[in-house]
């Protein structure tokens, strides 16, 4: 046997050990605990997501699957840890819309979104929401928008951190208006909210999820939500173009990716399981309860959606005149 023909038949030998090793990893996984990284804190809606979600796929794979909040950077350092895990599948990442947006909010994120991870699917798509504490009287955008002409630059408002989708469609809006607020970058969107509620901040655009529960307490009065439709859970809320802000939508998804290299066969075995526990009525009637529309995808729709949110958030960038940090 000369030396080519050796080395083809080697080659041969390994990818197909390899094909053998990976179709009997598949065919035994999960054997152990998984691990979910939520890049962001817990309680949080991105949090409640994957709890509820995870829930249910732990019952269908027979394994635990632990959560994993590692929040901090806008969820940069839960994605690096994520982009960093051996690729065997049992470690798992939130991945979704500020992740794509922190490609372009971050001049050295630590990862890739596109090249680090493979994309299994959507899970939830959120609105984003305006709202201001009670004691401040404001109960339209109009009104708010005459509050922040009145005091140019001296009303502040909160977001889930600087460069996230809140902290980008808050400055959209100010410069739609022609106004002017101090930011005050937070730890995520429940902070956020939590600072409107405890007047710490003028106002707030938040996710639906982490607000709904001080709106139904009263504690916050929703202003308008940044969605082509009104929010299903705040039926009686304008749009911001009902408001009378047009031109301006604010939606955020989040579903599971694995690191990049993880088995095919592995990969198609997580997809399945999540497909399953998305559509189990119970699952989805909590996931809607939180706030959050059930938006199921194959992983090339989801990669899609990733793709298309890095090149609005470069457009978005460019409008609200924010620089890369």
């Amino acid at each position: 046997m000369n030396t080519i023909r050796r080395a083809l038949v080697l080659a041969a030998a390994a990818a197909a050990a390899l094909a053998t090793t990976a179709g009997a990893h598949a065919q035994d996984y999960p054997s152990r605990p998984i691990k979910w990284i939520v890049p962001y804190l817990a309680g949080t809606a991105p949090d409640t997501t994957v709890r509820i979600t995870g829930d249910a796929m732990s019952k269908i794979l027979g394994q635990p699957i632990v959560i994993e909040n590692r929040g901090g950077v806008a969820g940069n350092i839960g994605a690096q840890l994520a982009a960093k895990a051996p690729a065997d599948g049992y470690t798992w990442v939130y991945s979704g819309s500020p992740m794509a947006t922190n490609m372009r909010m971050y001049r050295k994120p630590g990862f890739d979104v596109m090249k680090d991870f493979i994309h299994v699917g959507r899970i939830t798509q959120s609105d984003s929401v305006i709202v201001v504490n009670p004691d401040s009287g404001i109960t339209s955008v109009k009104q708010l928008v005459e509050h922040l002409r009145k005091s140019p630059g001296k009303m502040a408002y909160a977001s889930g951190g600087v460069g996230t989708p809140s902290h980008m469609g808050a400055e959209l809006i100010l410069a739609a208006t022609g106004t002017k607020a101090l930011h005050v970058p937070y730890k995520g969107a429940s902070e956020s909210t939590n600072a409107v509620a405890g007047k710490q901040v003028d106002f707030a655009l938040s996710l639906v999820a982490p607000a709904l529960p001080h709106i139904q307490g009263g504690k916050l009065v929703p202003l308008a939500v940044l969605s082509p439709e009104r929010n299903v859970r705040l039926d009686k809320v304008p749009t911001l173009a009902e408001a009378g802000v047009p031109g301006i939508s604010l939606v955020s998804f989040g579903g599971l990716a694995l690191p990049k290299g993880t088995p095919a066969p592995v990969v198609q075995k997580v997809r399945e399981a999540l497909g399953q526990a998305l559509a189990t009525p119970e699952v989805r009637e909590k996931l809607e309860a939180n706030g959050a529309a059930v938006v199921p995808s194959t992983p090339e729709q989801f990669a899609q959606s990733l793709q298309a949110e890095i090149a609005l958030t470069e457009k978005l960038m460019k409008v609200a005149n924010i620089e890369p940090q």
